[in-house]
């Protein structure tokens, strides 16, 4: 099933004060971002946050689960969200902590 745009525009709304945060559809689902990094995921309109040793304290108990089929555990949030100071916590530890996304290679022009 694929997530709804209307709750992560909510999830957005409820971290917006954590960076400049946007949104990306992939595949029916969602990326988000926070200063340009990804930081949390949205499937099946449940949200799964990438996991950091930072993140991991400060959830304390800590629910992993994969996004998808496949794909490493994140930190699935299941209620906190809709506590604003608290899931804008901890998306700024897990901006601070997830790594940069590499810049994007040059396409090369087709040989003439």
């Amino acid at each position: 099933m694929a997530s709804d745009e209307d709750f992560v525009k909510f999830i957005v709304d409820q971290i917006g004060r954590a960076g400049a945060v946007t949104y990306r559809k992939m595949f029916g689902e969602y990326a988000l971002y926070c200063d340009g990094k990804v930081v949390a995921l949205v499937c099946d309109n449940r949200l799964f946050v990438k996991p950091t040793e930072g993140g991991r304290s400060f959830i304390g108990d800590v629910v992993e689960a994969p996004a998808y089929p496949g794909a490493k555990k994140s930190f699935l949030i299941e209620d906190k969200f809709e506590d604003r100071d608290w899931i804008t916590r901890l998306i700024e530890i897990t901006a601070r902590e997830v790594p940069s996304l590499p810049p994007k290679k040059k396409k090369r022009g087709t040989p003439r």
